[in-house]
């Protein structure tokens, strides 16, 4: 283990940079869900959804469903724009496309290759959020300057959500099986942490249940962004994702240099 971890290198962001260049040669496509995925959620949820509920009481405050939802939406591409990288596309680039057994045919090694496809996954989710918090400022859903803390914690969250996409990747037998963690683990987050409505009003259990979750406290902190204030616990929230992208990222590295040197 220490060996492996001795190995990671800035030679990884060579790996980073292939992902780059190849992802910017469809660049077009590759803008277009980010750009109308927060439109569609604004008009179907806020506008639409949120028409019907009107307020709603939030740690003590009342906001309306609109803003309380927009952050939501941005949480959720940070899970979804990463673990989905690390998942189906790394899977392709490893099994299909042995993208992986050509770099490692170079002077990189296995680590620089795992520790690239992190970052790189990391990097979807910083651009997502970006892109839907300029749109998000459009319909004037964003309190500034809290609003650019979203931005470092789509690095945290994208990290922990990258590093479970790969540990799924270096656990699954074939491409088919990645319905297992996504309807096991990333759909339950989908809808139970706090994306859509407040956790408060769920029983005991589930409320503890939620907090478990990653992406409850991703929701919690960049809906503490979004509108300009945060509550107690948001240090808690920020210390639990440290220290889960950490063990992520070393069970990452550990489980995909096993499958790759198998």
């Amino acid at each position: 283990m220490r060996g492996t971890l001795r190995n990671v290198s800035f030679r990884s962001f060579r790996v980073w940079r292939r992902d780059l260049d190849v992802y910017l040669t469809t660049w077009k496509t590759n803008f277009l869900p980010p750009l109308l995925e927060p439109v569609f959620y604004v008009l179907a949820f806020g506008l639409g959804l949120g028409s019907l509920i009107g307020d709603l009481e939030y740690q003590g405050q009342r906001v309306s469903y609109l803003n309380f939802m927009a952050p939501g939406v941005v949480a959720v591409a940070i899970m979804f724009w990463s673990f989905f990288e690390n998942t189906y596309a790394s899977f392709v680039r490893m099994y299909y496309q042995k993208t992986f057994d050509a770099i490692i045919a170079t002077p990189l090694l296995v680590e620089d290759v795992i520790v690239g496809e992190i970052l790189w996954g990391t990097t979807k989710s910083i651009l997502a959020s970006v892109i839907m918090l300029g749109v998000l400022t459009g319909f004037g859903l964003v309190h500034y300057p809290t609003g650019l803390w979203v931005v470092p914690l789509a690095v945290l969250g994208g990290l922990t959500f990258a590093c479970l996409g790969l540990i799924a990747t270096a656990l699954v037998p074939n491409i088919d099986s990645f319905n297992f963690p996504i309807f096991l683990l990333i759909f339950p987050m989908f809808m139970f942490s706090g994306t859509f409505f407040p956790i408060d009003i769920l029983p005991g259990w589930a409320r503890l249940v939620a907090w478990v979750l990653p992406l409850t406290h991703v929701s919690f902190l960049v809906r503490g962004s979004f509108l300009g204030w945060y509550r107690e616990g948001w240090e808690w929230s920020l210390a639990y994702l440290v220290v889960i992208a950490g063990i992520c990222f070393v069970a990452a590295l550990f489980l995909m240099k096993r499958r790759l040197v198998k």
